[in-house]
C-alpha cells in the first residue's frame, strides 16, 4: 500500500471511530438523569433491556492497565433505576478471541446487567484491540505482548480494571469472575489469588484498588480451562483422579501436537513478543523447541516448566508460600467438557482434589457435560448446566441471596452418541460418589507395543481436528500394531461409565522416548465402534505402573462391549516418538468406574487397584 493510500485508510478508520464516539456522547446526553455518563472513561449509552452500555473503541477509547498497557474494554451496567454500586462480574475470553466472547454468548452481559449486575469484558493484552491488531499498536503498546495467562500480567489486568470500577463508585469490592479456555485458566488463577496480587517479581501483596479499597474475588466460574498449563499442553499422563497429589513430575511429557500447532496459529494475528525480547514470554521460541520434538534443550524445558508452574497454573500458585500463608480459594464452580482433548475434566478434578484435601469444606463444585468444549466439542454450544449453576453461585456470593444454593460436589450429564444416550443430570456430594461401582477387565498374557504408527483411519478419527464433531463412529477395526483388550457384552441394563478408565500393568521397556496412547471404544453389535475417550502416558523405565484415560460419561448399552487399544503412536494428535522402543505389558488390569452399584456379577465395588493393594500392605 502506498503512503498516501495508507494515510487515507488511517484517516477513514479514525473518522469512523470519532463518529462512534460522537454517537455515544449524543445518546448519553439524551439519557435520563440517572443514566451513568461514563465508566472507566468510556461514555455510556442506553442499551437492550434498559441496560447501559459503555463500549470501548480502540485505539481511542481504551483503558490503561496497571503498567500503562491500553486495554479494549466494555462495561454493561444495570438499568438507570438500579442504584450503584453494583455487584461486578468480570468475563474473560478464550485465546485468539476478544471482549465480545467474554461471556461466551453476546447477549449474556445484557441479561446479567438486567438482573442487577455490572459486567466488565475486555480483550486480553496482546490480542485484538488490546495491542494485538497492528493498527491498535500505539506507542504505549510497546511491551503489551501476550504473557500467556500469567498471574502477574493477565490476571492483574482483571484485578486492576475491577479496582478502577470500585473507585468510581460503580462496583462493590467483592468481585465475580468467569472465563472460557484461556479466560478459564486466568479465572482459576484469580480464584486462587482471591484477595492478593502477584507482582512481577512473584511476591504476593494484598489486593487494593488504585484508591486503596480492599478487594477480593468472592466467586469464580472457570470454564474449559486448566489448572496445570504444562500438563494440558504436554501431558506426562501421571495425573490420577483418585489422589490429591498430582504433580507434573520430572522430565517432559508428550506434546499434543495438533493442538499446540493450532493454538500457536490462533495467536499469530496477535502480539507475540519478538524472539528473545522477553525470556518470560518467549512464546515463538518455546513453540519452535516443542515443535521440533525430542531430544529437547533440557535447560530451556526446565525453565519453561518452572515459569508455567510459578505464574500460569493455579494448581501450584501457592506452593512457594509457607503453609500458614496459603489461603483457601474463592468459592468455585469448575466446568469441563467430556469431549475436550486440550482441557479435559482432569484439569478441574486435579484442582478439586488438592483443594478439598487441604480445605475439606471449601465451596467448590464440578460440572461436566459433552457439547460445550474445545474440539471435539463445540465452542458455540450452550453449557446449560454450567450456566444455571454459575448464576446461582454469583447470586449467593455477590448479591448475598441466602436462598441460592451453589453446587457442592459434582453435577454431570453423559455424552450422547450413536447407541449411547445422553443420561442425567446426575448430582453427587463428591466426584468419587459418582461411580460406586466398576467393570473390570484383565489380560494375563503379555502384550507388546512399539513406536510404529497404527491405523491412519483411527488416528484421524480420534484427532480433535479430524472432523466428525463430538460423536465419531467407524466400522469396527482391529489395529494390527495395537495391544487390544475387549470386554464382555454389557448386561440387560448396560452400564454407565462416569470417571477415568484406569490401566495398571507391569512394564518392561527397551529403547528410548517411549509413549503409550490409550483409546477406549464402544463396540456395537452392528459391527461399528464409537470413540469414547483416550489418553497419553509417558512410561517410567520399568515396573508396575498405573495411568488413566481422560474422564468420560458414557453409557454402554446392553450387548455393547468396551474395547481398549494401547499403542505407541497416534499422530497427528500426539507427537510421535523420535526413537525406537518396545514395551511389554504384563498382568494388565483395566477398570471402568461406573454409576451402577455392585451387582455380584458384572459390576464390582469401585476400588482402584493401587488403592486396594495399599490397604493390603
Amino acid at each position: 500500500m502506498s503512503p498516501l493510500a495508507a494515510a487515507a485508510a488511517s484517516g477513514r478508520q479514525l473518522g469512523w471511530l470519532f463518529a462512534v464516539v460522537a454517537v455515544q456522547l449524543a445518546l448519553a446526553a439524551t439519557a435520563t438523569a440517572a443514566q451513568e455518563d461514563s465508566a472507566l472513561g468510556i461514555p455510556c449509552v442506553p442499551a437492550q433491556g434498559g441496560t447501559q452500555l459503555c463500549k470501548g473503541a480502540p485505539p481511542i477509547l481504551r483503558v490503561a492497565s496497571w503498567d500503562g498497557v491500553p486495554l479494549d474494554a466494555d462495561i454493561v451496567l444495570p438499568p438507570p433505576d438500579v442504584k450503584a454500586p453494583y455487584p461486578l462480574i468480570v468475563g474473560l475470553h478464550g485465546f485468539g478471541a476478544d471482549k465480545t466472547a467474554g461471556l461466551d454468548q453476546p447477549q449474556v452481559p445484557f441479561e446479567l446487567a438486567a438482573e442487577g449486575y455490572a459486567v466488565l469484558t475486555y480483550t486480553a493484552r496482546g490480542l485484538g484491540g488490546s495491542c494485538g491488531v497492528v493498527a491498535t499498536r500505539t506507542p504505549d503498546c510497546q511491551d503489551g505482548w501476550i504473557h500467556l495467562a500469567d498471574a502477574r500480567y493477565e490476571a492483574r489486568d482483571a484485578q486492576y480494571l475491577a479496582g478502577l470500577l470500585v473507585d468510581e463508585g460503580l462496583a462493590l469490592p467483592r468481585i465475580g469472575v468467569t472465563g472460557t479456555s484461556y479466560g478459564g485458566g486466568t479465572t482459576m488463577l484469580l480464584a486462587t489469588l482471591k484477595d492478593r496480587v502477584m507482582l512481577p517479581d512473584g511476591r504476593f501483596v494484598p489486593w487494593r484498588s488504585p484508591a486503596g479499597v480492599p478487594m477480593r474475588v468472592a466467586a469464580a466460574a472457570p470454564r474449559i480451562g486448566w489448572s496445570d498449563l504444562a500438563y494440558a499442553l504436554v501431558p506426562t499422563g501421571h495425573t490420577l483422579d483418585f489422589r490429591a497429589a498430582n504433580d507434573y513430575g520430572n522430565g517432559t511429557g508428550i506434546v499434543k501436537l495438533s493442538y499446540l500447532t493450532g493454538l500457536f496459529g490462533v495467536g499469530l494475528p496477535g502480539y507475540y513478543a519478538p524472539p528473545g525480547a522477553d525470556p518470560e514470554a518467549d512464546i515463538i521460541n518455546w513453540f519452535a523447541e516443542l515443535e521440533q520434538g525430542k531430544p529437547y534443550d533440557r535447560d530451556l524445558l526446565r525453565y519453561i516448566k518452572r515459569l508455567f508452574r510459578r505464574y500460569h497454573s493455579a494448581y501450584y500458585l501457592q506452593d512457594r508460600l509457607p503453609r500458614a500463608e496459603r489461603e483457601r480459594p474463592a468459592p468455585l464452580l469448575i466446568y469441563n467438557g467430556w469431549t475436550d482433548d486440550i482441557m479435559p475434566p482432569d484439569e478441574g478434578i486435579r484442582y478439586y482434589n488438592k483443594i478439598r484435601e487441604r480445605w475439606p469444606k471449601a465451596p467448590i463444585g464440578l460440572v461436566f457435560a459433552a457439547e460445550f468444549a474445545h474440539n471435539r466439542g463445540s465452542l458455540v454450544a450452550e453449557a446449560e448446566l454450567a450456566s444455571a449453576e454459575r448464576l446461582t453461585l454469583f447470586d449467593r456470593y455477590l448479591k448475598g441471596e441466602r436462598s441460592a444454593q451453589p453446587l457442592q460436589g459434582s453435577l454431570l450429564t453423559t455424552q450422547g452418541c450413536a447407541d449411547s444416550p445422553e443420561l442425567g443430570p446426575f448430582r453427587a456430594p463428591t466426584w468419587h460418589a459418582q461411580h460406586p461401582g466398576e467393570v473390570r477387565l484383565h489380560h494375563k498374557r503379555p502384550l507388546q507395543i512399539d513406536e510404529r504408527a497404527g491405523s491412519a483411519i483411527t488416528a484421524q478419527t480420534t484427532d480433535p481436528f479430524g472432523g466428525g464433531g463430538s460423536c465419531r463412529t467407524i466400522d469396527e477395526l482391529d489395529d494390527p500394531v495395537a495391544a487390544t483388550l475387549i470386554g464382555h457384552e454389557a448386561g440387560p441394563g448396560g452400564f454407565t461409565l462416569v470417571g477415568s478408565p484406569t490401566i495398571t500393568a507391569r512394564l518392561t521397556l527397551s529403547g528410548r522416548h517411549p509413549q503409550i496412547i490409550g483409546r477406549l471404544w464402544d463396540l456395537a453389535p452392528d459391527g461399528t465402534q464409537s470413540f469414547v475417550t483416550h489418553g497419553i502416558y509417558r512410561p517410567r523405565r520399568h515396573g508396575r505402573q498405573t495411568f488413566q484415560l481422560h474422564p468420560q460419561g458414557w453409557h454402554f448399552a446392553p450387548g455393547h462391549r468396551a474395547k481398549l487399544e494401547l499403542l505407541g503412536q497416534s499422530s497427528p494428535y500426539a507427537q510421535p516418538s523420535p526413537g525406537r522402543f518396545e514395551l511389554e505389558l504384563r498382568r494388565l488390569h483395566f477398570e471402568l468406574p461406573v454409576r451402577q452399584h455392585p451387582d455380584g456379577a458384572q459390576i464390582h465395588r469401585y476400588e482402584p487397584l493401587p488403592l486396594s493393594l495399599a490397604r493390603r500392605r
